[in-house]
């Protein structure tokens, strides 16, 4: 069976290289102003996105906690909390992550 590969214009190839370089230009003009990041900055990005992570599942403990002391059951607040704060805490840490390299 014979392969039918689309023709791409012309017009077509030369506007998405375009764009690339543009692209790639608009990179490199902000890397160039951007040159005062260093090693702090990325340990601050660090930081940040450790206590993204760490506030809500300590705060998700410890409301877990009060709730198993005030309302004793036979489910783990704590535990439950604890989990639902890890899991908004790494997505609090994607969006920032993600936002971040958005920017770059």
């Amino acid at each position: 069976m014979k392969e039918v590969t689309p023709k791409i214009e012309p017009e077509e190839k030369g506007e998405e290289l375009s764009e690339k370089v543009g692209k790639s230009a608009l990179r490199k003009i902000t890397a160039r102003k951007e040159r005062h990041r260093s090693i702090w900055f990325g340990m601050g990005m660090f930081g940040l996105v450790g206590w993204s992570v760490a506030i809500p599942t300590l705060l998700g403990a410890a409301l877990g906690r009060w709730i198993d002391q005030k309302w004793p059951s036979t489910y783990s607040w704590t535990l439950m909390l604890l989990f639902f704060g890890l899991a908004l805490g790494c997505l609090n840490a994607w969006r920032w992550v993600k936002e971040e390299s958005k920017n770059d």
